[in-house]
């Protein structure tokens, strides 16, 4: 008699060749789980590229619409990303060391935007920056309009897509080590140069992985968009708004758009997840306090 014949019950009180076929049944599961979900997410994606030959979905990148659309799409995310980094930056900074009465409710401020459905978006910058909105009529009278221009697509981008740059980098700030920023302090640095010598540096990896991750939700941006600055082509077309615009007249084009915001969207969190990476391994390898301070004596 073999030894597996005569070995006793597993602790549970079953049989070993019943735990074990348990065990393989739930391996199998969760497999098959895997599976599912993966083929789920894949398959839309597979589908969008497969949906034409190659050759003429590359066609469809050097459309005059797709063209036309990339450039609106990378002059105002430019744009918007440039400011989100000058104001957001600092604005992180001081939310990030700072503890103040209000201070949950100014976080809740800066995240409400994640939760707002992107038409509601629209809608509020329309009523707000509109004509005939709440600012409208100051803005007319010093001849700014900004509705339905390239302005309201840089103003809808950073709307929406900077609350993800101002978690990442509030969280990336909130990280740095506090006896840094004391060091500093003691060697005479002043609140601005503590920021830019000392905090900036070490959250690198975090704040440029909350950039990548803003710049993608801006690429993708649409309900506020269209709402708020509509839908001009070589003006205030996005890509995504060509996208919409081309559904019904032209399919294959639609598609190819499409397939280039994936490409890109892609690229960008591929992007992101090598800066987070960077960062975490950074922090664990970090010197000591006194010997990273840029203010500590050579």
């Amino acid at each position: 008699m073999n030894a597996a014949a005569t070995r006793g019950p597993s602790p549970d009180g079953a049989p070993d060749w019943v735990a074990a076929i348990g065990r393989a049944a739930v391996a199998v599961g969760l497999v098959a789980v895997t599976a599912i979900v993966l083929a789920f997410l894949l398959l839309p994606i597979v589908a969008l590229f497969t949906y034409q030959p190659v050759h003429e979905l590359i066609d469809g990148f050097g459309t005059k619409v797709a063209t036309d659309a990339i450039l609106v799409s990378l002059k105002t995310n430019a744009i918007a990303f440039g400011l989100m980094i000058a104001f957001g930056t600092p604005f992180a900074y001081v939310l990030a060391r700072s503890r103040f009465p209000g201070r949950d409710l100014v976080v809740t401020v800066v995240e409400l935007p994640l939760v707002m459905p992107p038409a509601v978006a629209g809608l509020a910058l329309l009523v707000a920056f509109g004509r005939l909105g709440l600012l409208g009529h100051t803005l007319s009278a010093l001849g700014i309009d900004l509705a339905f221009s390239q302005a309201a697509v840089v103003i809808a981008i950073v709307f929406v897509s900077s609350p993800f740059y101002l978690r990442g980098a509030v969280a990336a700030f909130e990280a740095v080590d506090e006896s840094l920023l004391d060091v500093a302090r003691t060697l005479g640095a002043g609140p601005v140069r503590r920021m830019l010598r000392v905090a900036v540096p070490l959250a690198t990896g975090g704040l440029g992985a909350a950039a990548a991750v803003a710049f993608a939700r801006g690429i993708g941006e649409f309900g506020a968009t269209i709402l708020f600055a509509g839908s001009f082509q070589g003006t205030t077309q996005t890509l995504p708004l060509a996208v919409y615009s081309l559904f019904d007249a032209n399919l294959d084009q639609a598609v190819a758009i499409g397939v280039l915001l994936i490409i890109v969207s892609a690229a960008i969190l591929f992007v992101s997840k090598l800066l987070g990476r960077s960062w975490t391994s950074s922090k664990s390898t970090s010197p000591s306090p006194a010997a990273r301070s840029p203010f500590a004596p050579r």
